[in-house]
Formats: C-alpha cells, structure tokens, sequence
C-alpha cells in the first residue's frame, strides 16, 4: 500500500503481514504502549473485532477512496461483518461522535463469540495492560469451546495461568490484530542450530526487533540471517559469552550433549549470569545432564522442545514447552511471543523433555494410522480422496490430517517434519514408558513401521512418508 497522509480519527484500511485489508480507525494508544522503533506508523482500533495494533503508514489506506477496491478482492463473511460495523459506525457518528480509544487501564476478558472477536475490553482498577502480542492472541482465538481459565495475575507482559495440573501457561495479556507489535527484551540473544525449526524461529525473532547472534554447524546457513540482521558466532562458547540468553535446538541427544559439552562448546562460554534454553527435544536424563554442568558453572538453565513443524516455525505459530528456571522463563516472555502461540512452564527440569515425547508419541502414532488406513482404503477398492473428505467432515477433522493426506495424495514428502526424527521421538517415548513400567504397545507398533520407512530411505522426507512403509 502506498504512504497517504492520515490523522487521528481517519478510517482507514489496515494491512497486516500476510493477512488481507481491514477497515479500522486511527485511534488513540493507551499511554503505556509504546510506539515501535523504526518507520512511521499509527495505532489501529479494527471494526467487526475488539482487535488493534500498529500499522506502518505504507500499509494504511483511507477507507472511503479504497472501499469499493477493497470489497471486491475480499469475500469473506468475517470482513463483510466489519464494513458493516463500518456503516453503523459512520450511521452513528450523525448524531453523536464515537470514541473508539482503547481504555488506558483494561483487562482482557475471552467471550469466544467467534475467530475474530474472542476479546471484549472492560474499564477495571486492576494494573494497565501492557504489550500486545499476536501469536498468543491466535492461541486464544482458537478456544472457541470455552473460555480461557483465568485472567488475572499479569507478569510483565504477559498472563500468567495456573491450572489445576500445577502448569503454568503464558497467553498474552493484551491482544492486536493478527501481525501487531512485540517489544522485544534489551538482552542480546544467541541462537544455535538453523535447521527447519531452528530458522524460522531465528528469522521471526529477527522480525520483532531482537538482537540476535547466531551459530550452525553448517556455517553457510547463517548467511540468510546475517543478511537480515543477525550476528555471526564463531562458535557455540562465543555465542554463549557474548550473549545473556541463549537458545539451542538441535537434533536429538548426542547433538544436545556435543554442543554443550564438546570442543569450543556452550559450557566454556558459560560463567555466572549467563543463560541458556534447550530447544532440542531429548530425553529427560539428557536435558537434567546437561542443566546440572551448566549450573555447576554459575549459568541459568531451561528447556524448552517446541511442538510444531517448520511451518508452524516460519509462522510464528509453535508450542513452547518450559521447564527449569521460572525466572528465566519469564525472562523469555519476548522471545516465546515471537515464536510460538503459546508457552507452558511446566515445573522442574525433566518435565518438558516427558510432555514433549509423549505429544510426539501421539502425533507419529496418529500419522502411522493415518498411512495405515489411505493404504487399506487404496487396496480394497475405496477412494483415497473419497476417505480423506469423510474424515474431514468428522471428529479428527484437522489441519494436520488435512496436510498429511494431501502429501500422501500428491506423493509430495518434502520434509516439514523429518521422519527420522518423528522416529526417534517414538524411540524415546517407549523408553520413557519402559523407565515406569508403563506399556506403549500402539507408538510399538508405530515405531516399527517407521523403522520400515527408514530402511526403505525415507529418513530425511516428511513424516508422512511412512505411507510407503505400507505399499512396499
């Protein structure tokens, strides 16, 4: 969109990130959000939502010039919703002036009317909202169910939710439109590992204004982030001296450990103050190993495996599951809101590496039966096109089973999800079973067919190639 000279009070079409125009107003930001650095932009109350955020002044149009513009490119009932609210708006605004400015001391309260207007704000004496974060707000947006549990205690800028389990969960305490602003922490950040989660998280940090110094293995992969801002380190303990927090994510828990403990590695960087979170998702002898040596040095230690795939990793959109130091969790409130959708700080080292496995366990069993059942369709006769539609109209109707079919279809396995590391989850998973005695005999069974798709080299294609596993 073309820059236009706009003022308090304009209506105006807004644009975010990849998300199509939205009819707004230029409002008024409460007195304790801070404006972004960097260009000009203007402070967006949206209609048909209880949505606002920043917006560049090149991606801002006047409304009535572009209305009609704006109409014809855009179909959905969500944003007809708005340019009525637009209407009435201006019907009103006959009469009597409207002020749509953001209170400045306000809540968030969930009312879970629909996608786009889970939040209604409320005048209250409780403490200012501060920053607005987007991801988060996604997360809440997606509990259409029921309420969120509760909307009290505020931790910098952030929610914290404690549930009856004893987890605790971030969820923003303020909410934008769909790509709003993120302040980010002063503190430098390091990043290790660049892999298919590891640069879209490095990249969305980069996009939120953090500083960041990064490292791979592969020292060419850096070069897309030097481009975009980011430091180069030339290895794991400069990072890590150079750096107040630093983040790794690698692949299983040999490269956990060899990071930290091998040559030129974390622990040599690590002195008194200095922190580090492990992305990686291991085993829980293997992360306590590696949070006892860095704390024997004086370092802050938290582990904190994502669930997602790569392009829930470029979107911003992972799950963060913490465990260890609370404070330094919260020190990472920034960083999770630039990631993921959300965070859960789930107690004492050990506890994310469980929760992370057994949630793998779930999806890589999910996908062996997803395989399982397009090939018995395929071999009795049944449309596989046919199968997936059914069940798209059912209870396991999802995004994920949606995209994992249409890769089987398409006989498209570009990789969003290594099946060899899928396998090593399941891997671990009975392990951790086999530690308690517990049985695990469906992610055995799971287990074994992408051992098959191993063998037949399919390790370093999408998970979802565990369906030639079944016509081979």
């Amino acid at each position: 969109m073309a820059a236009v000279s706009l003022r308090l009070g304009d209506l105006v079409w807004g644009k975010l990130g990849r998300y199509p125009p939205w009819p707004g107003k230029i409002v008024n930001p409460p007195k304790d959000l801070k404006k972004p650095r960097g260009k000009k932009c203007f402070f967006v109350k949206f209609f048909g939502t209880e949505d606002h955020a920043w917006i560049k002044v090149e991606q801002l149009k006047p409304y009535h010039a572009h209305k009609e513009e704006m109409i014809k490119i855009n179909k959905g009932k969500r944003f007809q919703q708005a340019v009525d609210a637009v209407e009435e708006f201006l019907r009103r605004a006959k009469g009597r002036d409207q002020d749509l400015t953001i209170p400045e001391s306000s809540t968030v309260k969930g009312v879970m009317a629909g996608p786009m207007a889970a939040f209604k704000w409320q005048p209250t004496v409780s403490e200012p909202v501060k920053d607005a974060d987007p991801h988060f707000h996604h997360f809440l947006l997606s509990q259409t169910e029921k309420p969120a549990v509760c909307y009290q205690a505020i931790t910098k800028k952030l929610k914290i939710c404690e549930e009856e389990t004893g987890s605790t969960s971030i969820q923003a305490a303020d909410s934008t439109a769909v790509n709003g602003s993120i302040t980010p922490t002063d503190k430098k950040i390091g990043f290790l590992g660049l892999g298919l989660m590891g640069s879209g998280i490095v990249s969305n940090l980069l996009k939120m204004g953090h500083t960041v110094t990064v490292w791979n293995r592969t020292a060419e992969k850096c070069d897309l982030f030097i481009q975009e801002g980011a430091r180069l380190g030339r290895t794991p303990a400069e990072v890590v001296s150079t750096c107040d927090i630093t983040f790794a994510c690698v692949s299983d828990p040999k490269a956990a450990k060899d990071l930290v403990l091998g040559p030129s590695g974390v622990l040599q960087g690590i002195r008194p103050g200095k922190c580090y979170v492990d992305m990686s998702t291991v085993d829980a002898d293997t992360v306590t190993e590696l949070a006892q040596v860095i704390v024997s040095r004086g370092g802050r230690f938290l582990e904190a495996p994502v669930s997602g795939n790569q392009q829930l990793s470029n979107d911003g959109m992972l799950v963060i599951l913490a465990a260890g130091d609370r404070g330094l969790y919260e020190d990472c409130s920034s960083c999770f809101q630039a990631m993921g959708k959300t965070s859960f700080f789930l107690g004492e080292v050990g506890n994310a590496a469980k929760m992370m496995l057994i949630v793998n366990m779930v999806q890589g069993s999910f996908m062996a039966t997803i395989a399982e059942g397009l090939t018995l369709a395929q071999v009795t006769g049944q449309s596989q096109q046919t199968l997936l539609d059914i069940l798209n109209q059912g209870q396991l109707a999802s995004i994920f089973l949606d995209q994992k079919c249409q890769n089987i279809l398409q006989g498209n396995f570009k990789p969003d999800f290594y099946l060899k590391y899928i396998q090593k989850d399941l891997r671990l998973a009975i392990a951790l079973g086999d530690a308690v005695n517990h049985p695990t005999p469906m992610a055995a069974a799971a287990n074994e067919v992408y051992k098959r798709a191993k063998a037949l080299d399919q390790s370093d294609n999408d998970m979802s190639a565990v369906y030639r596993a079944y016509i081979h």
